[in-house]
């Protein structure tokens, strides 16, 4: 439906909630799988079940209601949620770009926004690569890849073990096992133990990504590859802040940045502030 989900569900809850409330139901909402999560003002919290039920009623395809309570947090990006109606399971299995993925969206983030960069990336792997996922989480970019691309092998790194095991569980569904070796630890640990491997390397992360870029050279080959830069700057600051940023410490490893490949804005982050990806060649320097 593209119609706002407070026009949808507003018949259900006269007469349910005040009058003066009706015009601040939520608008938009995210779908996982089965799962609806939506996100409630403070003045609408108490009204949360009712809201929720309103919603099954509209929406006969989802089983669960869940409100968003805050945002992804910590370096396990961790979510916070609530069921407020419906099956109290909140693990489930969404379809995307012809790929499964199984998570449960109490303990794992998945993020809705980034799914044209996912559909991007498998495009544009050749066959045989050998690719690095930094921050895999349950197989966001490493699933689609191994699905519609043809890589050697996929080194698919989290620190978050409840990902990890997604991941694998994730790897059976979609028929990737032989393409894939998923690795729990830190990213930057374990790329030391990799060495130079890697023909691409993606960095799925936010914010702050740069402050792993060192690392996620450490695995580029001594021929060079690419790196797939996600990060977020204020609107004013694009490109030239984050290709800036790339150049500096590409020369601090000894790395060259040879050719920006891609820029582009994956989703507004918050107000001026964009959530962007660069694809990058880099190359030691000799």
């Amino acid at each position: 439906m593209n119609k706002k989900l407070k026009y949808i569900i507003r018949d259900e809850l006269e007469g349910k909630i005040p009058p003066n409330l009706l015009d601040y139901l939520p608008s938009s909402y995210q779908i996982i799988g089965d799962i609806m999560i939506i996100h409630l003002r403070e003045d609408l919290v108490k009204y949360e079940k009712e809201i929720g039920e309103a919603i099954l009623r509209k929406f006969p395809n989802i089983r669960t209601v869940c409100r968003k309570i805050r945002g992804i947090s910590g370096e396990m990006r961790l979510p916070s949620i609530k069921v407020i109606a419906g099956d109290p399971n909140t693990e489930t299995i969404h379809r995307e770009n012809n790929c499964l993925y199984k998570l449960d969206v109490a303990r794992v983030m998945f993020a809705k926004g980034n799914r044209k960069e996912r559909a991007r990336i498998p495009k544009l792997v050749k066959p045989g690569e050998v690719i690095v996922d930094m921050f895999t989480g349950i197989g966001y970019f490493t699933i689609p890849i191994a699905v519609l691309a043809n890589p050697k092998v996929i080194y698919a790194i989290d620190i978050n073990p409840t990902a990890i095991e997604y991941l694998k569980q994730n790897m059976k569904l979609n028929n990737v096992e032989d393409k894939i070796i998923p690795i729990l630890g830190d990213c930057r640990e374990v790329v030391k133990k990799l060495g130079p491997i890697a023909d691409r390397v993606i960095m799925g992360y936010l914010p702050e990504t740069w402050k792993f870029l060192p690392y996620a050279l450490k695995v580029i080959k001594p021929t060079g590859g690419i790196i797939h830069y996600h990060d977020v700057f204020r609107k004013e600051e694009l490109y030239e802040k984050p290709i800036q940023i790339l150049k500096e410490i590409a020369e601090k490893e000894k790395f060259n940045l040879i050719k920006i490949l891609y820029r582009g804005i994956v989703k507004q982050y918050a107000p001026r502030i964009y959530h962007i990806v660069i694809d990058a060649f880099f190359r030691p320097q000799q």
